[in-house]
């Protein structure tokens, strides 16, 4: 692991920017307790005050001037989030005030903080593991109560107790493997090759359930891409009206209303969908239209699901379903029938799902259909141990691929130095997951994600 220096003494605004009742100031490092005691004034130096206590005072610049009436929480050393010595001042939210604050602390021997760097001294200070480091951006940005959950379990080591179980088992292999390269001479076998076998197979299968995972924790985690389309009139944007329950959308009876994509999201049972209402998709001349169901046409590209509207009003679009299952998977396809309010015979909506955008009946339905078709049936909950993160994904297939390796090295009788090597890099790019093996690079495209402060 590269480990970059962290003897600096760091600063920054922890909370968002703008006014406020109070804000937090940040600071961490060898010296933060020192460079504190130059700018309080209060009943006892900060040098001097116990861990995790709180003490109100004064900072005062060097010209006497007084900035602001302040609280200073005290975390010593590695009783904090970094792991350092740290000071969290709760202060007045005017942004002058801040920055005069920021600059004083500047002066008295701290630095501005980078993005990310509070947390990533966290892990270079083995208070958290780059997983669960990678789960605070998860927590601070989740827009749902599922993603939340599943932000929260992963930073309380869920998904990092299961890799480690895992490394190990692997671990114990190779030490098996490798004793016996030890003594190849004696001819000692300490495992058995179909033994060996059943172990990487037992990793692998709980590997393979990881990977299975994913789909449903980026759903968690990302949400779903929901796209409304159809003829002009069928109610598209009264549909989205109707799940935000405001007129977010123009809805009129002249056709060709919508000619942008609008986008708004809803969150059905903690899964979060982003709706787009996009332009009728029909031929026009009209310039502006036209561009609209271009960007129709390209919402529907990138969409994980597509509501396909018609009605019972007009002839049904056979020629748009065809039109959208020339580029996207059918299965992504919900056929959906408004306006079922004006008829008595529901024959006509022939399998498809049938709703009223005016009076909601069927709405239902068809949220649970999406919901259904986001999570894919799936068993997992947010307390299983979830797949989220493209770079975990990708050290797991790196993984799997490892232990096939390993399996054929070993069906194919080769040299336990072979069957070793396999092993040893499964286990390494495991390890890459929580950040026991990493690069500078990795730790600088993860954290440069962060805000600074955090």
């Amino acid at each position: 692991m590269i480990i970059t220096s962290t003897e600096d003494t760091i600063t920054a605004i922890a909370t968002p920017p703008g006014s406020g009742a109070i804000s937090v100031i940040r600071v961490s490092g060898a010296q933060a307790f020192d460079i504190a005691d130059k700018i309080f004034f209060g009943q006892i130096k900060i040098s001097e005050a116990a861990s995790h206590t709180i003490h109100y005072g004064r900072i005062i610049n060097s010209t006497g001037e007084l900035i602001d009436d302040v609280l200073i929480s005290i975390f010593k050393t590695p009783h904090s989030y970094t792991g350092e010595d740290s000071i969290e001042i709760s202060a007045h939210g005017n942004p002058l005030i801040l920055k005069k604050i920021v600059e004083l602390l500047v002066q008295s021997g701290s630095r501005l903080a980078e993005p990310g760097e509070f947390t990533k001294r966290a892990f270079l200070n083995n208070r958290i593991d780059l997983s669960q480091a990678e789960a605070v951006i998860d927590l601070i940005s989740a827009r749902t109560d599922t993603a939340l959950r599943g932000a929260r379990n992963q930073l309380n080591g869920i998904l990092s107790k299961k890799i480690g179980f895992l490394k190990n088992n692997l671990l114990n292999a190779i030490s098996l493997v490798e004793i016996g390269l030890d003594f190849a001479e004696e001819d000692i076998e300490f495992i058995e090759n179909k033994e060996l076998l059943k172990k990487i197979k037992n990793v692998s299968g709980e590997i393979d359930n990881l990977l299975a995972s994913y789909s449903f924790g980026k759903v968690i985690k990302d949400g779903v891409n929901v796209v409304i389309i159809g003829k002009p009139n069928v109610g598209k944007s009264s549909l989205l009206n109707y799940l935000l329950k405001e007129s977010r959308v123009i809805v009129s009876s002249i056709p060709g209303t919508t000619r942008d994509i609008i986008r708004e999201e809803i969150s059905i049972d903690g899964i979060l969908f982003r709706m787009f209402d996009t332009a009728g998709i029909r031929n026009t001349q009209n310039e502006i239209e036209k561009e609209g169901v271009m960007r129709s046409r390209e919402a529907i590209k990138n969409s994980d699901i597509v509501i396909l509207m018609n009605d019972t009003v007009q002839e049904y679009s056979f020629d748009i379903f065809s039109e959208v299952c020339s580029f996207i998977d059918k299965k992504k396809i919900i056929p959906v029938v408004n306006k079922i309010d004006l008829i008595d015979n529901q024959n006509y909506l022939n399998g498809d799902l049938g709703i009223s955008a005016k009076t909601g009946e069927g709405i239902n339905h068809l949220l649970e259909h999406l919901k259904e078709m986001a999570i894919k049936n799936s068993n997992y909950t947010e307390k299983s141990a979830i797949v989220s993160n493209v770079r975990h994904y990708q050290c797991l297939e790196n993984t799997k691929n490892s232990l096939e390796n390993a399996k054929e090295s070993i069906l194919n009788k080769y040299s336990g130095e072979f069957v070793a090597v396999d092993l040893r890099n499964a286990i390494t790019n495991l390890s890459e997951i929580i950040g026991e093996v990493t690069t500078e690079d990795i730790l600088s495209n993860i954290f440069q994600k962060f805000c600074i402060g955090k």
